[in-house]
């Protein structure tokens, strides 16, 4: 590939609500891609969101001013200091996230538009809406989504859904969702030193990750029952390890940990459990081999998660959960199958080096 494919010839503009710590890295090595360079401009989160945000090495960060209105379906941010940040940084292309609550985010399309500039969308899709005025935000949103010279979607159910509200489908592209880089080799895995398999999970411990659930699940599988560790740490902590005491007394709770202090809890797992929403470690499970059993969500998980290498469960549902613990955990062999397709998928679809493509592919369609 020459590098001009590889690459954005010009100076990137990208304006997030957020920089969430989890995105940094996604961050850097786009504004990397940009020849001269990319600035973003964000602002804080609220307070009760609980979201750990990061510092950027590579590209360059603007400060929004992020003023938060209503809760709810009716919530919207405005963010202060969007068009001095234009002209400051004088983009030639603007991604912006594809979202109509940010009500900055129109005048910013015409800022650049005006001096024949292009803006891409991106973001999760465009689910059915309920709720208070749903039939006006529904014409809203398809209003906002007409603004954009090209669309970039999270996963391929998030395209088709912009796709069925009437957006070309040719300007639509999909990244991948991806939070690690391409791993290099398949983990040693070892040999079990016990007969009962080991679950895994990882992530903040609050009450729409359903743990209690996976609890129960574990307690409803056939003898030899399956070891199970739990990684993070959150608001729910003691309610769930009081749970665990009356349901399940073996299940280990460990605290958090990151980065390489995670290696070794992913090396002793058979399998990874996520019965909730978000989870961001799903991507770092498979990238050590592992099959993984996840609920339902945006359309991220359609794309991670296949027949070949785990399970999707409805959200909520405690029967299946536990029908596909029953099924995961009688065939090791089957397990371990799965696990080295996990890792393929992450080493060769979806990644951090593929999601920049996928962006600069989208850029060079509008430029």
């Amino acid at each position: 590939m020459s590098p001009e494919k590889e690459t954005f010839q010009g100076r990137l503009g990208l304006q997030q609500r957020v920089v969430p710590a989890y995105r940094v890295s996604f961050f850097d090595r786009l504004a990397s891609a940009c020849t001269q360079g990319m600035g973003l401009f964000a602002g804080q989160p609220r307070a009760e969101e609980s979201i750990a945000t990061g510092e950027l090495r590579v590209a360059r960060y603007a400060p929004a001013q992020n003023i938060h209105l209503l809760q709810g379906p009716l919530y919207f941010c405005y963010q202060r200091g969007m068009w001095d940040w234009l002209a400051d940084w004088k983009p030639d292309a603007l991604i912006v996230e594809a979202n109509p609550r940010y009500l900055a985010t129109p005048s910013a399309v015409e800022w650049m538009h005006r001096s024949g500039r292009p803006v891409l969308g991106w973001g999760l899709g465009a689910p059915p809406l309920s709720g208070p005025l749903a039939g006006f935000r529904q014409k809203r949103r398809i209003r906002f989504l007409g603004r954009f010279d090209a669309l970039i979607a999270y996963s391929r159910r998030g395209a088709d859904e912009y796709a069925a509200l009437g957006f070309p489908r040719e300007k639509i592209f999909v990244a991948h969702n991806a939070v690690s880089e391409a791993p290099s080799a398949l983990p040693d895995r070892g040999r079990k030193t016990e007969d009962r398999l080991s679950l895994l999970f990882v992530g903040r411990l609050q009450a729409r990750k359903r743990i209690d659930s996976l609890l129960r699940a574990c307690a409803g599988t056939p003898a030899p029952q399956p070891k199970l560790v739990i990684v993070g740490d959150g608001p729910e902590r003691g309610n769930l390890e009081a749970i665990a005491q009356r349901v399940y007394p073996s299940a280990q709770f460990v605290g958090a940990k990151h980065g390489d202090e995670l290696d070794p809890y992913f090396a002793e797992a058979d399998l990874f459990v996520l019965p909730g929403t978000g989870g961001l470690a799903v991507q770092q499970a498979m990238s050590h081999g592992l099959p993984v059993i996840v609920a339902k969500g945006d359309g991220t998980q359609d794309d991670l998660v296949r027949p070949g290498n785990g399970w999707q469960v409805p959200p909520g549902d405690y029967q299946a959960l536990v029908a596909a613990l029953r099924e995961a955990l009688s065939d090791a062999d089957r397990l371990n199958e799965m696990g080295n397709e996990s890792f393929r998928i992450v080493a060769q679809e979806i990644n951090l080096e593929k999601m920049v493509e996928a962006f600069i592919k989208a850029l060079h369609s509008v430029s």
